[in-house]
């Protein structure tokens, strides 16, 4: 991780699980993190809706130039890069693996952007909705003229899953290709 935000939240995060693979909602409270939660959000873990937004913080609205409660998240995506974050959004939430990735996005005058993705599973619970946080925190300077206010076309430039090894096999994703040949993808 490059941004101090992030790795501030990963921290808080990784201290409130406790060893567990992830801590549960209840567990991260607003108190240690308060200066973070303008960079904050909460998805549901809907695939069908695209991870839609529960919440999202003040200054990551001020980027997008919208509120982003219920929208999707991967619909902020380039159509190339949708397939593949939301990929990366069932592994965080199937298979309880905090992840960071890089990004880039336009600003309104057609300059590149860079900003660091941090997202991290909530413990799921029979009796509350699925949920993960995260952080989006840009790592390009922020100038108000040209950054805030509707950054677009989202798409990945790198990303890595955190402690990948929890003792467990990974969940296998199974795609026939064409008749006779079938790939397993998580096998070591």
């Amino acid at each position: 991780m490059k941004h101090p935000a992030n790795q501030e939240f990963y921290a808080y995060w990784d201290e409130q699980r406790a060893g567990a693979l992830a801590p549960e909602r209840s567990d991260l409270g607003p108190e240690k993190v308060r200066h973070l939660l303008g960079d904050i959000f909460v998805l549901s873990c809907n695939p069908a809706a695209g991870y839609p937004f529960r919440v999202a913080g003040t200054r990551m609205c001020a980027l997008l130039g919208a509120d982003l409660k219920g929208r999707s998240f991967t619909s902020l995506f380039c159509e190339a890069d949708r397939e593949d974050i939301a990929d990366i959004l069932g592994i965080v939430a199937d298979e309880t693996q905090a992840t960071v990735a890089g990004l880039s996005a336009f600003t309104p005058d057609g300059l590149r952007f860079h900003l660091e993705l941090l997202l991290l599973p909530f413990s799921a619970r029979s009796h509350s909705p699925v949920s993960m946080t995260g952080l989006l925190a840009p790592l390009s300077a922020v100038d108000g003229s040209q950054a805030y206010g509707n950054l677009k076309d989202f798409s990945l430039t790198s990303w890595r899953h955190l402690e990948q090894d929890h003792g467990r096999p990974r969940a296998l994703r199974k795609w026939s290709l064409i008749r006779g040949l079938t790939v397993y993808e998580g096998l070591r």
